[in-house]
């Protein structure tokens, strides 16, 4: 059971004979809201808003979390996903395959609006159908493979989703690059597997971007951090 709660009110997905309510899941609105603020912004205004990326791993383990796109914030004069993005239309579409790529790596399930996988213009609307026609247009049609693309990797990499509720599942790289709008860190599985995740909202790409990378999942040993030099797209992840 998902418990769609927006307070700070302890223990939502305790045992109940531990003193909880019992709930398997708990919406992070926390989460969602402080970053549809942040991608709001103009990227060159993200910079002074940075904390809005960082503060959810603050409190990601004192539940098991899902992290959502709630209907409130597609509807009633909010705008779409691609709407609250600024810039032209190729920048649009970059950061909502930036945030999408930034939702499924983050520690936590994923809840995903219907609308936002082909990245809709219109609000959604219980009166109508979905505006399928929108696939016709390559860049909205890459919005739809990006989410088929993440869905793949996602279920194909335990080190994405086997320690979402346990801090050994995560460590952050980059958590303080306020100026370029990046943030890096490695996910882990129980069986020391990693993947490494940098993610751009800078609205541009940015070549020879300087990677710390500890650990097997740059080649290095445990002990012998690397930096490894990577062009970072605007338009969402590097994995190695």
């Amino acid at each position: 059971m998902i418990a769609e709660e927006s307070t700070a009110w302890p223990g939502v997905t305790k045992p109940t004979d531990a003193g909880g309510i019992g709930f398997g899941l708990k919406w992070n609105m926390g989460w969602m809201n402080d970053t549809l603020r942040y991608v709001e912004e103009e990227p060159i205004n993200r910079r002074y808003h940075h904390n809005l990326l960082t503060f959810s791993l603050v409190y990601a383990y004192s539940e098991q979390f899902v992290l959502p796109i709630s209907h409130d914030e597609v509807v009633h004069g909010k705008g779409s996903l691609v709407r609250k993005m600024p810039g032209d239309l190729w920048q649009k579409l970059a950061n909502v395959r930036a945030y999408l790529a930034y939702q499924w790596s983050h520690p936590g399930k994923q809840l995903l609006f219907m609308g936002c996988e082909i990245a809709q213009w219109d609000e959604w609307s219980e009166a109508r159908s979905l505006d399928w026609a929108t696939l016709g247009d390559p860049g909205h049609a890459g919005v739809l493979q990006t989410v088929r693309d993440l869905n793949a990797f996602y279920r194909a990499t335990p080190a994405l989703w086997e320690l979402d509720h346990d801090p050994a599942g995560f460590q952050w790289l980059v958590a303080d690059d306020a100026g370029h709008d990046v943030v890096a860190y490695v996910r882990r599985d129980r069986r020391g597997g990693e993947v490494v995740v940098a993610v751009n909202f800078a609205g541009i790409p940015q070549e020879e971007y300087r990677l710390p990378c500890p650990g097997p999942a740059c080649g290095a040993r445990p002990s012998t951090p690397t930096r490894r030099r990577t062009a970072v797209p605007a338009s969402g992840t590097w994995a190695p």
